[in-house]
């Protein structure tokens, strides 16, 4: 199987917000989508090993920034390869807070919608979220960021980048420093094995 194909699906890529007590945190997550219109409710597909998954799963809210067209490769960096559970990843980003109390970024984005879990299902690596929407907002008219285009016109091209020993994976840009590349390695982002790295 070409595992490229899967970038072909239509989904949209999101950061994920959620706020518990003073802390705010966000991921980015590929998965977003409404299932009904009444009542109105979203899924969002989110993996186990993100600090935002156990905000989620704690305090069942959050709010969903609709990455668009114009977001930078910086911005999938800072959200998607780097943990916030020691880190403000809201400290250099301007953002806002819905009526729920969470932020969500103002830039880059040009939507967010605010959920309220109402159910979960257990999906192995990833948790799916059931969400009553109970909030949202249209922050501009530029067109959402696909899959496809984040690997088309975001993501760093192979050999952009000042040159390092490692593996970079071909489905998220993650790079994994090193002379060799376990082979048993998952990536931490997306979850893929070894065989969808190569060298860099």
């Amino acid at each position: 199987m070409d595992s490229k194909v899967m970038n072909k699906l239509s989904y949209g890529l999101f950061v994920l917000t959620a706020k518990d007590g003073d802390k705010d945190n966000g991921c980015i997550i590929n998965t977003g989508a409404q299932v009904t219109t009444s009542p109105n409710r979203i899924i969002i597909t989110v993996n186990k090993d993100n600090y935002t998954h156990d905000m989620v799963m704690k305090t069942k809210e959050f709010n969903l920034s609709i990455l668009d067209e114009s977001a930078t490769f910086a911005t999938f960096q800072h959200f998607g390869f780097q943990s916030g559970r020691d880190t403000d990843k809201f400290a250099d980003y301007e953002y806002s807070r819905a009526q729920n109390g969470v932020a969500y970024l103002t830039k880059e984005c040009n939507g967010y919608i605010s959920g309220k879990v109402v159910d979960t299902v257990d999906l192995g690596t990833h948790t799916l979220f059931i969400a009553d929407v109970t909030g949202g907002e249209i922050l501009s008219d530029k067109p959402s960021a696909t899959y496809a285009y984040y690997h088309a016109n975001i993501k760093k091209a192979p050999g952009t980048e000042e040159k390092k020993k490692g593996f970079v994976c071909t489905i998220c840009g993650y790079i994994y420093e090193g002379d060799t590349l376990p082979a048993d390695f998952v990536c931490p982002i997306c979850k893929h094995g070894a065989e969808d790295f190569q060298p860099l």
